[in-house]
């Protein structure tokens, strides 16, 4: 009866899970619901003993997430390839698990892991199997949770930082703190307090950032340049393949143009648009490449309306060479030869290409309806040149193109100031949540890249988007239409994504193996131990700074300033707001906001030091020729090293007094005093400990690692700069004397010192991260994790740097 209650639990909250799920990617209000969607699954994953049932639950679970959320691309499928309904529904549950393999992955994660790490740990390393899978399986339709944070305007912003993946984890971390909560419930108010104030920080943290954010962007109202307008056809003309067989090829082809050139000619010649924008595939067979004298002709056809319309025209045709057709983008603008085309990159499988080893296996005959397409090469901007003399750069996204994230990130770094999307969506003629979600999809890719989006479709929905992913205007599905869009086209702000890519799944995809790679480090270090350092004695005399409670706490403000400061400069670093082209400008706040709390921390610790002896009668501090006796009953280590690794100790005759720079182990062991069971001192003694064993005083000293070492891309960058500029190493010297090639040194010297310090700070904010939830969660591995960590950071430091620097040469 147990057993048989327990499986009706699973049941129970993976249909709960899965119908939350389905009502979550309907949008509207719903989003709400994506905070929570999991909970039911993740408690009764809770209550899986083995493996296998976990593994079980997660298949379930692909599989119920497919019905609730994609029971209309059955339907689709089955309008599609006239199958059966039913059929079609039957393929859909048998390609669940590769439809939606991270469900299984993430549990698998999550099972392993509880073997070892405590529950942080489990929920950080389920978040990161999630995106990673979906980094390393590209899905079909390109789906991912995060998308149903769509229809809250702040949350989505996140996305310019990381993606819609982004979006997907904190979504998996609100779902995992929830659930953490309620499985502690009935512990004490602390034990599951913290995990729900995790959760519930997460949607406040989001909707803070996506405020920031939209007030940093630019209005387009502001803007120097005139809007770019756009026409968009959509002529609700589908089912090419039924019109054939009924009307002949030429006659479709007829129809279709004739639709086309009526509905756009009054736009151009009125000047209401300053160029024109059909759909995918709309000409159907190759453009410039004729397949006969018919196909000659309406070449000449659509070259002549566009010299008689007066603006340029982007229209979806196929293109073609040696290598085969491909699904193509003509751009052509009045009086000119055609400017070239776009292929389109990411095709549909089977409907539009075949996989080569399905080929190989003879499945050609068998599915007679898969196209044969070749790929495009990937992004590659296209000038829109209008009749004013403007020429507008713009990336087209076709179909599928537009959830890739990469092709559009790809098109802003080549320098697009528009998105420009056509797409057939006749599959969703009788399913519009199909549409409504394919529209979502496209969107994030303007929020990604900050470029306004004119996007359109044979039959619905185009729209129009901006730079936040708002959608400004749009159509109705299953109608024809004409849509006037509107944007300001002009170089887009800084994002995350743009510099660094899709960079989430690849980071997690590296942090799971890095676990990997620590666990196997930590059996091998098992099996061959090395000599204990517990009991470790302290050096004498050993200088310290010995000060009351309250100049401590001055000196923790001034470096706690000097950090947050830190952060902030790396966080407007990424929203391109540092003033990486004010230099001087940059290093001035550089100095007055890290530089100056450091030196003036420095100095007030300076006026504090004291010398740690042995005394006959134990410890003492001898300090500007008085001595202090240290009392053993009461010490309180620091749980957080501010100034510096210390602790709190009763001075005979003064009271307490902050001790910094000595391992407050070491202090505890000399002075034999006594802790108790108190678990946030322990803590705090062992996060010291690991901090004093992966310590490297050479490597990790300020000087070198702060000083000296940035001096070497100083130089090579700096000599680049001499060379490209002044024609030779010492041409400034040359030109303007050898205090300004001195000058320009010591300028290029400093920036890269503040380079690597704000390179360290990130480094080191997510290393105390995950060091931090690793004390918590599992403390004995907490020195081997430290120790990893430190070494995987100086490398990221010491060769990671040169090799972005030669990475950077070699691609300039």
């Amino acid at each position: 009866m147990s057993r048989l209650l327990s499986g009706w639990r699973a049941l129970a909250g993976l249909a709960s899970s899965a119908v939350l799920l389905g009502v979550y990617a309907r949008g509207g209000w719903g989003f709400v619901l994506g905070f929570v969607a999991l909970l039911p699954w993740l408690v009764s994953l809770a209550a899986c003993p083995r493996l296998r049932g976990t593994l079980l639950s997660a298949w379930a679970m692909s599989i119920a997430c497919v019905l609730t959320t994609f029971s209309w691309f059955a339907s689709a499928i089955a309008d599609y390839l006239a199958l059966s309904p039913i059929l079609a529904m039957l393929v859909l549950v048998i390609a669940a698990p590769l439809l939606q393999p991270q469900f299984i992955i993430y549990a698998w994660a999550r099972r392993i892991a509880s073997r070892r790490l405590g529950p942080w740990m489990v929920a950080m390393v389920g978040a990161s199997a999630w995106v990673a899978t979906e980094w390393l399986w590209p899905k079909l339709l390109g789906d991912t949770i995060g998308h149903g944070l769509y229809p809250a305007r702040w949350l989505r912003q996140f996305a310019d930082v990381a993606g819609a993946a982004g979006l997907s984890f904190l979504l998996i971390a609100a779902n995992e703190g929830i659930a953490m909560a309620w499985t502690r419930r009935r512990l004490s108010v602390r034990e599951w307090v913290a995990p729900l104030a995790v959760a519930l920080a997460i949607p406040l943290l989001l909707t803070g950032y996506g405020a920031l954010r939209l007030s940093m962007l630019p209005s387009p109202k502001n803007a120097d340049t005139p809007p770019l307008r756009i026409g968009m056809v959509q002529s609700n003309i589908i089912d090419y393949d039924r019109l054939r067989a009924e009307v002949g090829g030429y006659e479709v082809v007829r129809r279709v143009l004739d639709t086309h050139f009526s509905l756009s000619y009054p736009l151009a010649k009125t000047g209401q648009v300053d160029a024109l924008l059909w759909s995918e595939t709309i000409y159907p067979t190759t453009f410039g490449q004729p397949k006969s004298d018919d196909g000659a002709a309406f070449d000449r056809e659509i070259i002549d309306f566009v010299d008689a319309a007066g603006v340029p025209l982007v229209f979806g045709t196929y293109d073609t060479d040696t290598a085969g057709e491909y699904n193509a983008a003509a751009f052509i603008a009045p009086g000119a030869p055609p400017l070239g085309f776009y292929r389109k990159t990411r095709l549909f499988l089977l409907t539009e290409y075949m996989p080569a080893w399905l080929e190989r296996l003879g499945l050609r005959d068998a599915l007679p309806w898969a196209g044969a397409w070749q790929k495009g090469s990937g992004a590659r901007v296209m000038p829109l040149r209008l009749a004013d003399g403007r020429e507008v750069p713009v990336q087209v996204l076709i179909c599928l193109d537009d959830v890739d994230p990469g092709l559009a990130i790809d098109g802003a770094r080549l320098g697009a100031e528009a998105l420009l999307g056509m797409s057939n969506d006749s599959w969703f003629t009788r399913h519009p949540l199909g549409a409504q979600l394919h529209l979502q999809v496209a969107a994030f890719r303007s929020i990604e890249t900050r470029l306004p989006q004119l996007r359109v479709t044979t039959n619905g929905i185009s729209a129009v988007l901006d730079a936040t992913g708002q959608i400004t205007a749009s159509t109705g599905m299953n109608e024809q239409a004409l849509l006037i869009g509107e944007v300001t086209a002009m170089p887009p702000p800084f994002t995350l994504m743009r510099a660094w890519g899709d960079w989430l799944g690849k980071a997690a995809g590296v942090f799971l193996m890095g676990l990997v790679i620590i666990a196997s480090w930590s059996r091998w270090r098992a099996r061959h131990p090395r000599p204990s350092r517990d009991d470790a004695a302290l050096a004498l005399p050993l200088r310290v700074a010995m000060m009351t409670p309250p100049w401590r706490v001055s000196i923790a403000l001034l470096r706690m300033f000097s950090r947050i400061a830190v952060l902030w400069m790396i966080i407007a670093w990424w929203l391109g707001d540092a003033g990486q082209d004010r230099v001087l400008t940059q290093l001035r706040t550089f100095a007055w906001l890290v530089l100056l709390p450091e030196a003036m921390a420095w100095l007030i610790r300076r006026l504090h030091v004291a010398r740690l002896v042995q005394a006959s009668d134990g410890l003492s501090l001898i300090k500007r020729g008085q001595t202090f006796r240290l009392v053993g009953s009461a010490l309180q280590p620091w749980a957080l090293p501010l100034p510096d690794e210390g602790a709190t100790v009763e001075v005979e005759g003064v009271g307490k007094r902050a001790i910094a720079g000595v391992d407050p182990g070491t202090l505890v062991r000399a002075m034999q005093a006594r802790l108790g069971d108190d678990p946030r001192s322990l803590r705090a003694l062992l996060m010291a400990r690991a901090r004093g064993l992966a310590r490297r005083p050479w490597l990790d000293h300020p000087l070198i690692k702060f000083g000296l070492f940035p001096l070497l891309p100083a130089l090579i960058a700096f000599r680049l700069h001499q060379v490209i500029t002044f024609g030779g190493l010492f041409g400034e010297a040359l030109n303007y004397g050898w205090g300004a090639w001195f000058t320009a040194l010591g300028i290029w010297w400093v920036r890269w010192i503040v380079a690597m310090v704000l390179w360290a700070g990130a480094l080191r904010l997510l290393m105390e991260a995950i060091c931090l939830l690793f004390a918590r969660s599992s403390p004995a591995r907490a020195i081997a994790i430290r120790a990893g960590l430190e070494t995987a950071a100086r490398a990221l430091c010491y060769l990671g740097v040169p090799l972005w620097l030669a990475w950077r040469i070699g691609m300039g």
